[in-house]
């Protein structure tokens, strides 16, 4: 009874309260050992670049669902002893990093990171490059729906805006009151500034968003961004709604009919006096850049 108990505690509350930045929640975003460059099995998408970088090489970091872009970035124009993988982690000389979107924008403002491969940041992080004087620069190279999704099971299959944000603020509770069964919505959502979370933020506007304390019983819904829900998860059990009547799909984001698209960023910073940064951007946006976005499932800034 007590080691019920227990993992009962753990798995109800417990779990939900671990840091994004643990090694736990690490694990959880994405595998990293799956998508390393100069791996022949690795999931990347491969390309021999045309720019080739040896020396001051840029740091590199990101967001979970985009590590299998940069990692491909990485593979195609830097050199294979520039990253240094211990089997869990990417050490600190490594020119490759993986601290998840947090992480990312922090090392940008604190000078350790160079390029950081994310969606659009939070209030708090721009409030944070701001009264550390540091200027953030976006490129956007790219494209991505946002998304929702429920269990496979449930019988929705599609809600519309007004629909979405009056579940997130709470105005709608079960889902009988959206075209479901007669069953708590139990809302999800993800830590603050992971960019998920601030992807949910930006879909809501001026409309507070509500915390929901019984995310334990019920049908649940989440969110996150689409290649990472169908690309790298790849969970059976979960399927993505349509939104105002319009699938997540590559096509229509690429013909603007779905309507919840953010853009991917290469965010650097101001005065940053490395010049194969602007290099590297520059072959970001070009053929061979946008092609490995592509190609990993994402939407190129140019079609």
């Amino acid at each position: 009874l007590f080691v019920m108990l227990n993992l009962t505690v753990f798995f109800v509350f417990t779990r939900r309260c671990l840091p994004a930045t643990s090694e736990g929640m690490q694990a959880k975003s994405v595998e990293l050992g799956a998508y390393l460059p100069f791996e022949e099995d690795s999931g990347i998408v491969k390309l021999d670049g045309s720019l080739k970088l040896t020396e001051n090489l840029p740091v590199i970091d990101g967001a979970a669902a985009l590590y299998p872009i940069f990692s491909g970035f990485v593979n195609a124009v830097y050199p294979a002893d520039s990253v240094h993988f211990d089997g869990e982690n990417f050490t600190p000389d490594s020119a490759l990093q993986y601290t998840n979107t947090r992480g990312a924008y922090k090392g940008i403002v604190d000078g350790t990171v160079d390029i950081a491969i994310c969606v659009a940041p939070s209030e708090e992080q721009l409030a944070y490059a701001a009264e550390q004087g540091v200027e953030l620069e976006f490129t956007p190279i790219g494209r991505e729906a946002f998304v929702f999704f429920v269990n496979k099971d449930n019988p929705v299959d599609g809600l519309t805006t007004e629909q979405l944000r009056g579940i997130y603020a709470g105005q709608y509770r079960n889902w009988s009151e959206v075209g479901g069964d007669n069953t708590h919505i139990a809302v999800l959502q993800r830590n603050a500034g992971s960019g998920s979370q601030s992807a949910l933020l930006n879909f809501m506007g001026d409309t507070p968003v509500k915390t929901d304390c019984l995310t334990f019983m019920g049908r649940s819904i989440g969110f996150s961004f689409r290649f990472y829900v169908e690309g790298i998860i790849q969970n059976p059990d979960i399927k993505m709604i349509a939104i105002d009547g319009v699938a997540p799909t590559v096509e229509n984001i690429k013909n603007g009919a779905y309507p919840v698209v953010a853009p991917v960023y290469a965010v650097t910073w101001e005065g940053n006096e490395n010049e194969n940064v602007q290099k590297l951007l520059d072959w970001i946006l070009s053929e061979e850049g946008q092609y490995i976005i592509e190609k990993t499932g994402y939407v190129p800034v140019h079609n």
